[in-house]
């Protein structure tokens, strides 16, 4: 029998807590278990269990995620039948889907196979960078095995048709769009013939390449003196020569650009296929350059503004302040930054409605993030060193950024806002409908909705209750409350 009765008592109201509280929006039993149910359904969509360590999450499109953080997570896709689960990412990834199975540490060691295990499907392939390169394909003009330095094939990667060596080095074979080229060493002797090409080259000494009527192309003292001239069928073909550092020279059909003490000092005049002509002083510093579809004004580092392709682009005091605009996918994209990442915001607004709400991204390095997709959905983090960097990263999203949310806003929708503070301990709820509130847990917490009021502590161990239209009144071990709730389809 126990010495302390108070004791088992307290920790019998905490089960009985946890098991009654299956009726509310959010169950709150931190730091043991935290879960957020879909009013409509009553379904856990996200789960928590230890702070943010054990995690179990529900997504509307399908996505279910769990894991251990930061050490491993689970990501299954109903939709696309995908499985993906990583190791300390990015260490271990590993992904499997209806056809393939991959996995990759750190993106050194890769394997990547089809499910049934058949080559003629999709290839079996194994990468140990940088020494070892295979695939197999069940043909063998199309499957390779490859042990660098000592020797190997390698083909259809890297850029090239196919790559042989043999104690690299000493050996080393390219192909490239019928053109071979033999190295022996590597890069001091070079030979290439095919395709029309004749080419050879002592490196650094010199070197010479043609195919008649396509380019030739030669240099002496590498990379001091070249004379490269492209497009020979032309009738004014491209030629690119210098005499590095003092001169360098590029003239092609309407456009010539010159360089003086390289590159220093220099110009481009341009009449083809648009006009424009630039002029450079102690480049990059002072660059002026005007044009149909290109401007330039820098005065670098303290101003520059060029305009290229529909990208505006602005800074003052480089690297202090950057502003980028731009037009894509019938939205117009305003992103702002200060010191590249200390603070960063990316707007997005309709290009052909500008009077519709502007969804928009904010980074405050390392202390906030800001998320608002424009339509009532709106999530903010405080601390958030991690966002800025890898603003696209799912797994860092879901792995990491939770681990370091002292504190968490989401907006569902202007009539959905939840708080919570470090890691659920303490949070906070409103609806259109509904209030509700919990600290460290069962410890404290209250409910309202169009039923009544309730304030209990330590889970309903004593509390007060306050029906609609009657008083409040003073309740003892009541840990359920499932009649105090509205039913929302009795309300619809």
């Amino acid at each position: 029998m126990t010495k302390h009765p108070s004791l088992r008592t307290i920790l019998c109201a905490l089960v009985l807590c946890a098991s009654g509280a299956a009726a509310r929006a959010e169950n709150n039993f931190w730091p043991f278990i935290v879960e957020q149910t879909d009013p409509q359904t009553g379904q856990v969509t996200d789960r928590q269990v230890l702070g943010p360590l054990l995690f179990t999450t529900e997504k509307p499109n399908g996505v279910h995620y769990h894991g251990l953080r930061p050490l491993w997570m689970v990501r299954r896709d109903a939709v696309e039948k995908r499985e993906d689960r990583t190791f300390l990412y990015p260490l271990f990834s590993y992904r499997q889907d209806e056809t393939a199975v991959e996995w990759t540490v750190f993106n050194l060691i890769n394997h990547s196979q089809a499910r049934d295990g058949k080559p003629d499907i999709l290839p079996r392939k194994f990468d140990a960078w940088p020494f070892w390169f295979s695939r197999d394909t069940g043909a063998p003009e199309t499957s390779y095995r490859a042990l660098f330095p000592i020797a190997g094939t390698v083909k259809s990667r890297f850029g090239y048709n196919e790559l042989n060596w043999v104690i690299f080095p000493l050996y080393l074979r390219s192909e490239k769009s019928g053109v071979v080229t033999t190295s022996t060493p590597w890069p001091f002797i070079k030979r290439s013939a095919g395709n029309g090409h004749v080419g050879f080259a002592l490196w650094p000494l010199f070197g010479r390449a043609e195919k008649p009527g396509a380019y030739r192309k030669q240099y002496y003292l590498w990379p001091l003196i070249y004379k490269n001239e492209l497009r020979l069928s032309d009738p004014e073909p491209t030629v690119m020569q210098g005499f590095l550092p003092f001169y360098t020279r590029e003239q092609s059909a309407g456009s010539v650009s010159e360089n003086f003490l390289w590159p220093f000092f220099g110009y481009t005049r341009q009449t083809q296929p648009v006009p424009y002509h630039e002029n450079r002083y102690f480049w990059p510093l002072l660059v002026q350059g005007r044009g149909e579809q290109r401007y330039v004004n820098r005065w670098a580092p303290f101003y520059t503004h060029s305009i290229r392709k529909g990208t505006d682009k602005k800074w003052v005091m480089w690297p202090l302040i950057r502003q980028e605009m731009w037009t894509a996918d019938g939205l117009v994209h305003d992103k702002n930054q200060l010191l590249w990442f200390v603070y960063w915001s990316h707007e997005q607004r309709s290009a052909t409605n500008p009077n519709l709400p502007a969804a928009h991204k904010t980074h405050f390095w390392p202390l906030f993030s800001a998320w608002d997709n424009g339509a009532g959905r709106r999530q903010g983090q405080f601390l958030s060193p991690l966002g800025v960097f890898f603003p696209n990263n799912e797994k860092v999203r879901v792995i990491y950024e939770p681990l370091f949310a002292i504190y968490r806003y989401d907006q569902r929708s202007p009539e959905d806002v939840r708080h919570s503070f470090l890691w659920n301990a303490i949070t906070w709820r409103r609806t259109d409908d509904e209030r509700e509130f919990h600290f460290l847990g069962p410890i404290l917490g209250s409910e309202s909705n169009a039923a009544g009021s309730r304030f209990r502590l330590l889970g309903g161990l004593i509390g007060l209750r306050k029906p609609a239209g009657k008083n409040w009144r003073l309740f003892l071990f009541d840990f359920s409350h499932k009649s105090d709730r509205v039913n929302p389809a009795s309300t619809q």
